[in-house]
């Protein structure tokens, strides 16, 4: 089996990103933390509920789910 290609995302650490997760969901945070895997560490994230209407949700643990 080969192996996965390691993101490359060291560039972005300590910066502010956009991210789209499934369920159409929106956050911004700061990359503070990633694995080979995509699995992300974002602090300081909010959620975009609505053109008008942010949330601020602290730290967040995006992991990536195989379907």
């Amino acid at each position: 089996m080969s192996k996965a290609p390691t993101p490359e995302l060291k560039k972005y650490m300590d910066k502010r990103l956009f991210i789209q997760l499934n369920g159409d969901r929106k956050v911004t945070g700061i990359l503070r933390g990633f694995d080979p895997f995509m699995n992300l560490v974002l602090e300081d994230t909010v959620e975009e509920v609505s053109e008008s209407e942010k949330r601020e949700i602290g730290s967040v643990v995006s992991s990536r789910q195989e379907t």
